[in-house]
């Protein structure tokens, strides 16, 4: 087994997945950056955005609902 030596190691090539010469970091996804057009790569960045925006504003909302503040019931004066 051979050792390798830190000059080694950083020439190897980590994918996103952290292996090295992942085939999804070193061949699909740089066959799909080059399949789409510019703005499509953009339209498909914002429709990303958007989806996100609208988790955020469903959790938002969750959030408002359950940190209201309930009224237990009406106060009358008591003569």
């Amino acid at each position: 087994m051979e050792d390798k030596t830190a000059g080694e190691a950083a020439e190897t090539p980590r994918g996103m997945f952290g292996g090295p010469g992942c085939f999804l970091c070193a061949a699909a996804l740089p066959f799909l950056e080059r399949c789409f057009s510019e703005d499509t790569r953009d339209h498909f960045r914002n429709s990303r955005i958007e989806f996100l925006k609208g988790i955020r504003g469903l959790i938002d909302d969750r959030i408002a609902y359950l940190a209201r503040e309930e009224r237990r019931g009406t106060k009358v004066t008591v003569e």
